[in-house]
C-alpha cells in the first residue's frame, strides 16, 4: 500500500508541474515541513519584531536610571540696542557672540517609577519571546493538520483508484456477458453508470489531494512550481490503544509550560507594575543637575593703549573758582576668543524637589485605570487557561471518540469486505444483480472512507495531546 501510494503522489506531483521531473525531488518529513515553517514564515518573523521593540523599549528604561549628559552651542547675530549676555551691559551696534555649555542631570528619588518602568518593561520582554512561542506552536499544528491531510487525501485517492479499477474488469466481463446474451444489456448499463461514478469520485480525491498540497505549501510559503513532495509514514492504529492521559493530567503539565499561559501570567506582572508606577506619581520628585558654560563677545573690550589730555572742567567750586579733572584717551580692542572661553566660564550645581499638591485629579486617574488594568490582566489570565483546559478536554474527547469509531469501523469493514466478496463471487455467477453488486461496493467504500477519517482524526487529536505534554511533533 505503502509503495503504491509513492506512486500516486509522484504521477499527481507530475501533473501540477510538469517540466519538474528532470529536478530531483526532495522528500519532505513532518519535522522537515515544521521547521521550514518557523524559519520561514513571514507572520513568525513579524511577529519577532515585537520582541525586538520590547528588548529597545527595556534597553532605554534602563538607562533613564543614569545621569543625562547634554551639551549646546550658539552663535548670534544682535543688531539695535540690546543687552549682550557676556558683559551684561547694553550694545547699540551689531554685536556677535557665542555661548558654549554642558550640562547633566540625574534623578535622585521619583516614587520608584524608575525601578518599577525597568521591571515593567523586563516582563512585556519576557511576554512576547512567549507570544512568539504561542505563534509558532499555532504554526506546528497547522502545518501538521495540513500534512496529515495530504496523507488522508492520498489514501482516499488510492482506494477510489482502486475501486475504479475493480469496476472496469467487471465491466469489461459483463460486456463479455452481455455479447454473449448470458446478461441483459440493462445490468452493463448499470455497472457503466457505477464506473461514470466512480470516476468522477477519482478527480475528486486528485483534486482533494492537489488542494491539500496546496495548503501544505502555502503554509510553508513556497511557490506553486517548487518540487514538493511528502513522506509518507507507516501510522497503524492499534485496538488496544488509549489516550494515555486524563484531561486533567495533560493540563497539569501544559498550564506550567504552554507559552500563551506563561505569557498571560507574565503580563499580568507587568500590569501590576503598571500600578505601581502610577502610584509613584504622588511621591515628591528629587533630582540633581549640573552644567558648565562659557561664552565670547564682541562687545567685552580690553585697554590697548592710554593717552593723557589736557584736564577738563568739571565745575567750579561755591566761591567762583573752575575745578578740573584730568582725561584720556583709550584705545581698545576685542578681547580675544579663547581669553574670553577661558574668563567666561561659569559653573553651576543644584539640587531640585518637586512635590506633587495637585494635578487635576491626572494621577488618580492613571492609578484607577491601571487598576482596572490589573483586573482585566488576571481575567485574561484566568480565560487563557480555562480555553487551554477546554481544548485539551475537546481534543481528548475527539481522540476517544475517533479510537472507538475506528475500532468499530474496523470491525464492519471486515464483515463488509467478506459480504462484498461474497456479494462479487454470486453476482459473477448471475445470481445477484447489478445494483445489489453496486450498493455492497459502496457500502464498502463508504467504510473505508470513514476508517481512514477516524485514523487520521485520531492521530491529529493525539498529536495535539502530546504538544500540550511539551513533546515535539512527529509522525515516526
Amino acid at each position: 500500500m505503502k509503495t503504491l501510494l509513492y506512486i500516486i503522489f509522484l504521477v499527481l506531483f507530475m501533473t501540477i508541474s510538469p517540466g519538474l521531473t528532470a529536478q530531483e525531488n526532495r522528500v519532505w518529513s513532518l519535522e522537515d515541513c515544521v521547521e521550514h515553517a518557523l524559519e520561514n514564515n513571514l507572520r513568525i518573523q513579524q511577529q519577532k519584531l515585537g520582541v525586538d521593540i520590547a528588548t529597545e523599549n527595556l534597553r532605554q528604561t534602563s538607562a533613564s536610571r543614569f545621569p543625562n549628559l547634554n551639551s549646546s552651542a550658539s552663535h548670534n547675530l544682535n543688531y539695535g540696542r540690546t543687552l549682550d549676555p557676556i558683559t551684561n551691559e547694553f550694545a547699540t551696534e551689531r554685536v556677535q557672540s557665542n555661548n558654549f555649555s554642558i550640562s547633566s542631570g540625574v534623578t535622585l528619588f521619583g516614587g520608584f517609577q524608575i525601578r518599577n518602568s525597568v521591571a515593567r518593561d523586563r516582563y512585556e520582554l519576557e511576554a512576547s519571546r512567549y507570544d512568539v512561542e504561542s505563534f509558532e506552536q499555532d504554526i506546528a499544528i497547522a502545518v501538521a493538520s495540513a500534512y496529515l491531510q495530504i496523507l488522508f487525501a492520498g489514501e482516499l485517492l488510492e482506494i477510489a483508484s482502486s475501486q475504479l479499477e475493480i469496476t472496469r474488469q467487471q465491466v469489461e466481463r459483463t460486456s463479455k456477458l452481455v455479447e454473449a446474451g448470458t446478461l441483459a444489456r440493462g445490468s452493463l448499463l448499470t455497472i457503466q453508470a457505477q464506473e461514470a461514478s466512480e470516476e468522477l469520485q477519482l478527480v475528486n480525491a486528485q483534486n482533494q489531494l492537489r488542494i491539500a498540497y496546496l495548503d501544505l505549501m502555502q503554509l510553508l510559503d513556497l511557490r506553486e512550481d517548487t518540487p514538493f513532495e511528502i513522506e509518507v509514514p507507516d501510522i497503524d492504529v492499534q485496538p488496544s490503544q488509549t489516550v494515555e492521559y486524563s484531561p486533567l493530567q495533560i493540563y497539569g503539565t501544559a498550564v506550567q509550560i504552554q507559552p500563551s499561559v506563561l505569557s498571560a501570567d507574565i503580563r499580568l506582572n507587568s500590569a501590576e507594575k503598571s500600578l505601581d508606577i502610577a502610584r509613584g506619581g504622588r511621591y515628591p520628585v528629587l533630582s540633581l543637575s549640573g552644567s558648565m558654560g562659557t561664552g565670547y563677545s564682541e562687545a567685552r573690550l580690553q585697554i590697548t593703549d592710554m593717552t593723557e589730555l589736557d584736564p577738563q572742567q568739571i565745575g567750579q567750586t561755591a566761591s567762583g573758582e573752575a575745578v578740573f579733572a584730568p582725561s584720556f584717551a583709550f584705545e581698545t580692542d576685542i578681547i580675544p576668543f579663547w581669553d574670553q572661553v577661558d574668563e567666561n566660564v561659569n559653573r553651576s550645581v543644584g539640587l531640585f524637589l518637586r512635590i506633587p499638591i495637585f494635578n487635576n485629579y491626572q494621577v488618580r486617574s492613571t492609578i484607577s485605570r491601571n487598576r482596572i488594568g490589573v483586573e482585566n490582566a488576571r481575567l485574561q489570565r484566568q480565560i487563557v487557561r480555562d480555553q487551554l483546559y477546554k481544548t485539551i478536554e475537546q481534543a481528548h474527547q475527539d481522540a476517544h471518540a475517533a479510537l472507538q469509531r475506528y475500532n468499530a469501523t474496523e470491525k464492519n469493514l471486515q464483515a463488509l469486505e467478506e459480504a462484498f466478496h461474497y456479494t462479487e463471487q454470486r453476482f459473477n455467477v448471475g445470481m445477484v444483480n447489478t445494483l445489489e453488486y453496486n450498493d455492497a461496493k459502496n457500502r464498502l467504500t463508504a467504510a473505508q472512507s470513514e476508517l481512514l477519517q477516524s485514523k487520521y482524526e485520531y492521530v491529529f487529536r493525539v498529536q495535539i495531546l502530546d504538544f500540550y505534554l511539551g513533546r515535539p511533533i512527529s509522525l515516526r
